[in-house]
């Protein structure tokens, strides 16, 4: 063999060998983000948790209040009965989830919801496209009430009265 033979081969030899150390290299990091990404996440995930578990306290806190609010507007219905007794027992049911979400621990309450949507999928749809709705009309009513508001602060946004067409309202407005 010639010495440009050898030379030829020895630089094939050194590419490749490069190249392996290159491959070698790449993998080592590529194996440290993955890890410091998991790290991440596991620490993502306990912060999270943490917060979750702070706040429950304060969400059991509010749903018995709102039972408290809701228990406390049945005074208006002491002449129908049928009427408070689906509200105290609505009352009742929420103050039992408070008690629940307070007793549980985010875990606990998390893995329950995601049996729940896991068993019955359509049904969590359906609620979660009506709760969209809701949320979207409430939303739109406030904007409204926020933009009337700017348009005229001094006077209170109106009250529309179902029999009153919008037309009288507005005809009442120009005039």
């Amino acid at each position: 063999m010639g010495v440009g033979q050898q030379n030829g081969n020895r630089q094939k030899d050194s590419g490749g060998d490069d190249w392996d150390a290159l491959k070698g290299d790449v993998g080592d990091m590529a194996g440290a983000a993955v890890e410091r990404g998991r790290d991440f996440i596991d620490s993502a995930r306990e912060q999270a948790t943490d917060y979750a578990g702070r706040r429950k306290d304060d969400v059991a806190q509010s749903v018995a209040d709102f039972a408290t609010s809701l228990r406390e507007s049945t005074h208006s219905f002491d002449e129908r009965p049928n009427i408070r007794a689906v509200v105290d027992s609505a009352a009742d049911g929420l103050e039992q989830l408070a008690d629940s979400i307070r007793d549980r621990s985010f875990a606990d309450i998390f893995n329950d919801f995601e049996d729940v949507v896991r068993r019955r999928p359509a049904a969590v749809a359906a609620v979660s496209v009506a709760v969209g709705f809701l949320a979207a009309r409430f939303l739109k009513s406030t904007a409204e009430d926020l933009r009337q508001e700017r348009m005229n602060p001094s006077v209170s946004p109106p009250r529309r009265n179902r029999s009153q067409p919008a037309q009288r309202e507005d005809a009442r407005a120009g005039a």
